[in-house]
């Protein structure tokens, strides 16, 4: 099953939003969500600190200004097997 990695803290409401959006998402497409707090990892607290939240599949990037319904939608159906025959 594919991963999607998404990089995340504590206490970040646009991050509450957008694992509400992947987990809505998770009954349409085949995927495991794979949670990285950025504040775990001194490399990623570098690089994401001020675009969280970021949705990563196959290699897209989806910060911030990305993190929305259609955008994700998109990406998803694009780059994931759809659970609907």
């Amino acid at each position: 099953m594919e991963k999607v990695v998404f990089y995340t803290k504590e206490i970040c409401s646009l991050c509450d939003d957008a694992e509400a959006l992947l987990e809505m998402f998770q009954q349409d497409y085949e995927f495991e969500i794979e949670k990285r707090d950025i504040y775990t990892n001194d490399d990623w607290l570098e690089k994401y600190h001020l675009l969280i939240p970021v949705v990563e599949v196959k290699g897209i990037q989806l910060d911030c200004e990305h993190v929305d319904y259609f955008t994700m939608e998109r990406t998803l159906k694009e780059n994931l097997s759809s659970r609907k025959k």
